[in-house]
């Protein structure tokens, strides 16, 4: 587990290029942080990292929107879903040749991967993120490590 100071949003932006330009196929983002974190702000970065050039926006209340790039982009979030227990077919995206990238990802975590990128933001100040890059899996390891490298 690593842990970052995020200092503004250009810093944000210029992190979630670099995730985003490195992610293959398959690969799962779990995003985690209180209400105006900064969650959707990393999303629109990572999906310019992916070459999205369509407009993100939060898929608060469709739970999921995709978005077309160098790989596909499934942003979900799973705010909604704090009590849900049924099967909405959350899978076929982690397994659809796509980025999927989920907000709020402790409330679907039955359904999740068992090896994933997860990043944690925690307010410091208005400005300001503590980011924790937890890296689950080999994969995510080095995707982390190469991202520090740039950082």
């Amino acid at each position: 587990m690593t842990t970052l100071t995020i200092a503004n949003l250009e810093d944000t932006e210029r992190l979630g290029l670099s995730i985003g330009r490195l992610l293959e196929a398959n690969d799962c983002i779990l995003l985690e942080g209180d209400l105006g974190a900064g969650k959707t702000t990393l999303t629109k970065a990572i999906a310019r990292g992916l070459g999205v050039e369509a407009m993100v926006k939060s898929p608060t209340f469709t739970i999921i929107r995709e978005y077309e790039g160098r790989l596909p982009l499934y942003h979900m979030d799973a705010y909604r879903l704090e009590d849900a227990d049924d099967d909405l077919g959350f899978e076929e995206y982690f397994t659809n040749n796509g980025v999927v990238v989920v907000e709020w990802a402790h409330y679907i975590a039955t359904f999740l991967p068992s090896q994933f990128l997860r990043l944690s933001l925690k307010h410091i100040d208005e400005f300001s993120r503590e980011l924790t890059i937890e890296a689950e899996g080999e994969h995510y390891q080095m995707l982390v490590e190469e991202v520090l490298a740039q950082w």
